[in-house]
């Protein structure tokens, strides 16, 4: 019998996308979140990727103090890994959205290595009733959002949170933030530099692979 190939599952718990009335089953609670990603690690879950939430309404936020509500009752309670989000806000600087990961030094955070836009505004159009106020324009407007991730914001949380050996969850949405993601792991961009060459093979896809089995300690592609 072929040996089965080891995987590792993450679950993001809560995420920042979606609202209250989208699911009655999404955890905006401290005692929920904890719950469910306690759940989720029992299920098998390796890795708990975590935002937090507003308990009185849902609403996505980075106050340190809201992940302070739930994380020590999950570090406790299971032995995964434990992500903390960086990209958790799309309206917040770069050190706002930080924060959470600096006060608490997780094993892992989120790194997003490349500027987008980040709309699910076409969302809006399948519900008439919402259970809050802030969902239907935070969902309705998201088609004027930019999720900004420049090369400065990429190397700040790099060389903030590096001293606290936290890993990177490199998240990767299209190929130029994969060529970032390998230019960085092999080194060659120094800080604070806006440089973005093409890599040195022209085969991307076979050096993506290649740098998603050995990339070094603490990179990891998404």
């Amino acid at each position: 019998m072929a040996k089965r190939p080891k995987t590792i599952i993450t679950c993001a718990v809560t995420g920042a996308i979606h609202t209250p009335t989208m699911s009655d089953a999404l955890p905006y609670t401290a005692d929920d979140i904890a719950a469910q990603a306690i759940a989720a690690a029992e299920a098998g879950a390796s890795i708990l990727h975590l935002h937090a939430r507003r308990p009185a309404d849902g609403g996505v936020t980075i106050d340190p103090d809201a992940f302070a509500s739930f994380l020590p009752r999950i570090k406790q309670a299971t032995g995964a890994v434990v992500n903390i989000s960086t990209g958790g806000s799309l309206k917040n600087t770069i050190e706002e959205r930080i924060a959470p990961a600096l006060r608490f030094s997780p094993e892992m955070c989120s790194l997003n290595m490349g500027s987008m836009n980040f709309s699910f505004h076409p969302l809006a159009k399948r519900y008439e009733t919402w259970k809050f106020d802030w969902e239907k324009d935070y969902v309705e407007n998201s088609d004027t959002y930019i999720f900004r991730n420049t090369f400065r914001d990429i190397q700040t949380v790099a060389e903030t949170l590096a001293p606290h050996q936290i890993k990177f969850e490199h998240e990767c949405y299209d190929v130029g933030h994969l060529y970032r993601t390998i230019r960085q792991a092999d080194g060659a961009c120094s800080s604070r530099c806006g440089c973005l060459a093409a890599p040195p093979t022209p085969d991307w896809t076979g050096r993506a692979r290649h740098q998603a089995r050995a990339s070094p300690a603490g990179h990891r592609l998404n």
